[in-house]
């Protein structure tokens, strides 16, 4: 398997730490927006998603032999999806979860931010697309409509699961470091493409892990959608057929299944998703409960992200600070 790139990999951390650094400096709007208590009762910064979509957008720009179209496509999915995100972690109710939760408010005549985000993501996953050319096939060219709705729903898609990982502290970022190291043995095109998520996201892990910082949504959408991007870009479209129907199948799973419980259930995935976490309070162990932010307990309204980790959690979890 060749290596990752090193330059956009490197490139990618050190602008995500440097973002990151800046922004905790001078919190735009101020601090409180974007800190949260989390079940521990310690508070913790939402900073850490823009600096994770920075990093891999500047990644991107340095990563060698993508076209213009590929870093263009990064550029606009990275972009919208970490605007987006951004604003309803900062904007957002809680008040509906998931796509039926949305979908219903929408039958109703409420547009709940999650359903901007979710339309918004959409768009910027047909507009990334339309700059890709199918992956595989002779560069400079546009796609077909296959291509053009296989990787519209690999760059949406890849956002919206990213963000359903992002229940626990590290776990979203693992997954995205698996996600990505598995891209990165497609092709020249897949593993340039992956290595600048990859490089932004493992920058802030221990952040991450040491619960001072979370993605939100904001960063887990941008990451989600910088790795989708790079499956466009790198993979076949028989391989970006199988990816999207098992991000179409997880999504779909993740309406009537916890996460969090099958993780706490399979040896192997739990000792996973706990390495390198502080052990949980003893109020949570045994529940699965590793403990993220609440957004309702901060001092901005709650976000979409965090009424998902209620959900996860179950009626035992405390109201006011469920985990992420």
């Amino acid at each position: 398997m060749s290596r990752l790139p090193i330059r956009p990999a490197v490139l990618a951390a050190g602008a995500a730490g440097l973002s990151y650094a800046a922004l905790r400096r001078r919190p735009p709007g101020g601090e409180g927006t974007w800190s949260r208590t989390n079940h521990r009762g310690e508070p913790v910064t939402l900073l850490e998603g823009p600096a994770v979509a920075i990093g891999g957008m500047a990644g991107a720009l340095a990563a060698p032999g993508l076209t213009g179209r590929d870093r263009a496509a990064m550029l606009v999915a990275g972009t919208a999806a970490a605007a987006l995100g951004g604003y309803d972690d900062l904007a957002g109710s809680g008040s509906s979860r998931g796509f039926r939760g949305h979908l219903g408010a929408l039958r109703q005549g409420e547009l709940t931010t999650g359903a901007v985000k979710l339309i918004g993501i959409g768009a910027a996953g047909l507009a990334a697309s339309a700059l890709l050319g199918p992956g595989g096939a002779r560069r400079g060219r546009g796609p077909g409509a296959a291509d053009l709705v296989i990787n519209a729903g690999l760059v949406a898609g890849g956002a919206n699961l990213m963000n359903l990982f992002d229940l626990r502290p590290g776990r979203a970022i693992k997954v995205a470091l698996l996600t990505g190291g598995l891209l990165s043995a497609t092709s020249p095109r897949g593993r340039a493409a992956a290595a600048a998520p990859l490089g932004a996201s493992a920058a802030l892990l221990v952040e991450d892990l040491g619960e001072r910082a979370m993605l939100g949504d904001a960063g887990a959408n941008a990451l989600g959608a910088l790795l989708g991007t790079a499956a466009a870009t790198g993979l076949p479209r028989a391989a970006r057929v199988v990816t999207l129907a098992a991000v179409v199948g997880l999504t779909a799973a993740s309406e009537v299944v916890s996460f969090s419980q099958v993780i706490e259930h399979t040896g192997p995935l739990r000792w996973l998703d706990m390495l390198g976490r502080r052990p949980a309070p003893a109020r949570h162990r045994g529940t699965g409960l590793g403990g993220r932010a609440s957004r309702a307990a901060g001092p901005g309204p709650a976000a979409d992200g965090a009424a998902a980790a209620a959900a996860e959690a179950g009626p035992a979890a405390p109201a006011s600070v469920p985990p992420r």
